[in-house]
């Protein structure tokens, strides 16, 4: 690089006027050469990772990677003139996750397939007057007590409890206004992309005992994971047991049935039930239709003549997760061999239930405007056994008792990937 004549008289008259010396100006005129010198290697950095950028080479990351973000806006007004907000995650590879404060409740789940095609793999609606009037619990907070409690009753401490009977002759999913019903508090995390959601449910509410304070936080990362935290407490002696109960479809909401989608459940035992289901025995899996040990497809024998699955009108029942020392134990791996979108469930909970859309028979449309058939969705709902609260200090049976003093705490990992 050459300086000119005229350049080089103006640096050393500028030097005379701030009284610098000729080794001032000797050091000076060395630092803008090197500083020349620095900004043309750098540029030419940035000019050769450009151009292999441009030529496909190299991923610009700059233009690739979008902030996280969490959004919140009006979603729709219930009956009585309540406003229900949508809070939207977005992470930097573009899945997003949708969620309504009636509820707590996921509307959507937009992530990727096999070749990059984004699409909602959850089943929901687009107005509220569906939630409160048509919904099979699509994408809830489930509670006080997710699943059955054989004839709405239960002991605790020398007192017995009544619950609404909401289900046949049991109690189902909290009962007849249980946590999916009900406008949750909401706040925005200050880390991460998270929206938290909280109620108080106060002492007798559904028949149950105490007030128990709950918090459910929806955290949405750049692994392309919705993890889902769960933490209560109480002043009296109660049972809980929380789940989130959103229905999957990896090929896309509306798109046909789950039939095809392989499953693999690693636990080797089930919680058998009666014809109301509710559980009667831990049976094993192996030699039954039960046995998903090895990715099978979901149709390959949910048909077959069996008494479970007559019972169940096909897989309504609770897997055993087989628990890991330490973190997380994998629940369940699903996926969609036409899309190759895989969701995989690790949790820190003793059961699995899985539930394949039964009762789902076409009079529904959801948010994409197309209706849902029989088997269309299908849930992987991480909880304690069905029916706990009457198997008490039974050998093999996760306490679902929380008291004062004592914390509940749930937590579950949904990882979307694709193969």
């Amino acid at each position: 690089m050459k300086i000119s004549i005229l350049s080089f008289l103006i640096l050393i008259s500028l030097t005379f006027k701030s009284g610098c010396t000729f080794s001032e100006v000797s050091q000076k005129t060395k630092g803008a050469f090197e500083n020349s010198a620095s900004y043309l290697k750098n540029s030419g950095k940035k000019a050769y990772k450009s151009s292999k950028w441009v030529l496909g080479f190299e991923e610009d990351v700059s233009k690739t990677l979008k902030p996280m973000s969490v959004s919140k806006r009006k979603f729709d007004v219930l009956p009585d003139g309540t406003q229900v907000n949508i809070y939207v995650m977005t992470n930097a590879n573009g899945m997003q996750v949708s969620l309504l404060d009636y509820g707590g409740t996921v509307k959507e789940i937009s992530v990727p397939d096999r070749n990059g095609e984004f699409a909602n793999v959850s089943l929901g609606f687009s107005k509220i007057n569906d939630y409160v009037e048509k919904s099979p619990y699509f994408g809830c907070i489930t509670g006080r007590y997710a699943n059955r409690i054989a004839g709405g009753k239960f002991s605790l401490d020398g007192e017995e409890y009544q619950l609404a009977t909401n289900n046949g002759p049991n109690h189902l999913h909290g009962g007849v206004k249980g946590f999916d019903k009900h406008i949750w508090k909401t706040k925005i995390s200050d880390i991460g992309t998270a929206v938290v959601f909280s109620r108080k449910s106060p002492d007798g509410e559904e028949g149950y005992p105490g007030n128990l304070d709950c918090k459910v936080t929806y955290t949405l990362t750049n692994d392309n994971e919705l993890k889902v935290d769960y933490v209560a407490t109480t002043d009296k002696a109660t049972v809980i047991n929380l789940t989130n109960h959103t229905y999957f479809n990896l090929a896309g909401e509306g798109k046909g049935d789950i039939l095809g989608h392989e499953l693999m459940l690693p636990g080797n035992r089930f919680v058998a039930t009666d014809s109301t289901n509710i559980p009667n025995a831990i049976s094993k899996v192996a030699g039954t239709p039960f046995d998903f040990r090895k990715p099978t497809a979901i149709g390959a024998r949910i048909d077959q003549n069996k008494t479970q699955l007559n019972f169940g009108k096909g897989y309504d029942h609770t897997w055993i997760v087989p628990q890991k020392e330490d973190g997380l134990s994998l629940a369940a791996r699903l996926r969609d061999p036409s899309s190759g979108r895989v969701l995989e469930i690790f949790t820190d909970q003793p059961g699995i239930q899985i539930y394949t859309g039964n009762y789902l028979d076409g009079t529904i449309t959801g948010h994409g405007g197309k209706p849902y058939p029989y088997r269309s969705g299908m849930c992987l709902e991480t909880q304690v056994f069905p029916d706990s609260p009457n198997h008490q200090g039974e050998k093999g049976w996760i306490s679902c008792v929380l008291r004062p003093g004592q914390k509940y705490t749930h937590s579950t990992i949904h990882r979307f990937k694709t193969d």
